[in-house]
């Protein structure tokens, strides 16, 4: 009995402490690891929220949630998509375009360099067997139809295609607008730079060249820098061109944002029509077009560093001002989730009405 007895106190020396002590054990440790609560209040309080203010005299400074100064959150801001406003875009438009005009013909002619750089050009074609400009320019001339229509494509459409673009943008992608017209604006100042350091002569223009200046032997109403405008634009700057830079922001543009199949092909063809119509009517090299492209690649670059994206990957709409300003826009909707197309904002209910949510059980009178 006694030989019993011990047996069963070394089984339970054996088998360690009881579940009542181990959890007693526990509870220790958790107390003395647990901050003792402030002075004058309760251990059974709850924490203050993220939001809460701190009470006086504990010591916790709020963070502030944006950590940027006035100026900071004003810079940011312009670096957002904005709804843009007809009047100061207009106004903008017609400023800068004012200004082109004035510094491009401002810079000094110098044409015994631009005489020069045309022969280098011209050389450097022949070298590398892309001397085509004559040919093409010979070729259309025979056609009469073909090189007026070609004069005025020339003279025209530069501008009523570029400011079509602009009003599109404006009207149905005004999230996008600013960041393409930025495009444009880089592009345009950078090829101001272009004709002040490398001043270049039309093909029409060059010594003992054998090119047709197509404005003046057809008489049509053409090139600023033929005819009777020829005093009133600088003739020797030719290098870039703006027309393949221009249309080429056009072409991009409308391939990139419009949905039509056909729309996308005319934006692509558009810029390639003009690479013909600038070299049949003597106007501009070849080269003269890379250098429109290389300008153009400078302006999407200026606009990505500014807004942080190209501009057809920033959001289409963006929210409006009230009605009844000179905008042509209609106020934003929500943002639609990305695997959704897009597509037309849904008409705004009219005054007076309003969409009430529907409660479980309700009957529709």
């Amino acid at each position: 009995m006694g030989e019993t007895q011990v047996t069963a106190q070394e089984g339970r020396s054996a088998a360690g402490p009881s579940p009542i002590a181990a959890e007693a054990v526990a509870d220790t440790a958790a107390a003395s690891t647990t901050t003792p609560p402030a002075p004058g209040t309760s251990g059974s309080e709850p924490a203050p929220g993220p939001g809460a203010t701190p009470a006086p005299g504990s010591g916790t400074t709020p963070v502030s949630g944006s950590g940027t100064t006035g100026w900071q959150a004003r810079f940011r801001s312009l670096r957002r998509a904005r709804r843009p406003r007809l009047w100061f875009e207009i106004l903008l438009i017609a400023v800068s375009y004012w200004l082109y005009s004035l510094v491009r013909n401002a810079v000094p002619e110098q044409k015994a360099q631009a005489l020069r750089n045309a022969d280098w050009i011209w050389s450097a074609e022949k070298s590398l067997g892309l001397a085509f400009e004559e040919s093409v320019n010979h070729a259309v001339n025979s056609v009469t139809w073909l090189i007026v229509s070609m004069n005025y494509y020339y003279a025209t459409l530069h501008f009523v295609v570029t400011i079509g673009v602009l009003v599109w943008l404006f009207r149905r992608h005004p999230g996008r607008y600013a960041a393409t017209r930025l495009v444009l604006f880089a592009t345009t100042a950078v090829a101001l730079l272009g004709y002040y350091l490398y001043p270049l002569a039309p093909p029409r223009l060059m010594n003992g060249a054998n090119f047709i200046d197509t404005v003046l032997v057809h008489e049509t109403w053409g090139s600023m820098a033929s005819g009777n405008f020829k005093n009133m634009s600088n003739q020797y700057a030719a290098m870039p061109s703006m027309h393949i830079g221009w249309s080429l922001w056009c072409g991009l543009t409308i391939f990139a944002l419009a949905t039509a199949p056909w729309a996308r092909i005319l934006g692509l063809l558009y810029p390639t029509l003009t690479l013909v119509v600038i070299v049949a009517t003597a106007n501009h090299f070849w080269l003269d077009a890379v250098g429109g492209m290389a300008c153009l690649a400078f302006g999407y670059a200026v606009s990505r560093a500014w807004y942080g994206s190209l501009p057809h990957h920033l959001p289409r709409w963006v929210p409006g001002a009230p009605k009844g300003r000179l905008t042509g826009l209609r106020t934003a909707g929500p943002p639609r989730p990305a695997s959704e197309p897009e597509a037309e904002a849904e008409a705004e209910p009219k005054p007076g009405t309003e969409a009430e949510p529907e409660t479980a059980g309700a009957r529709r009178p």
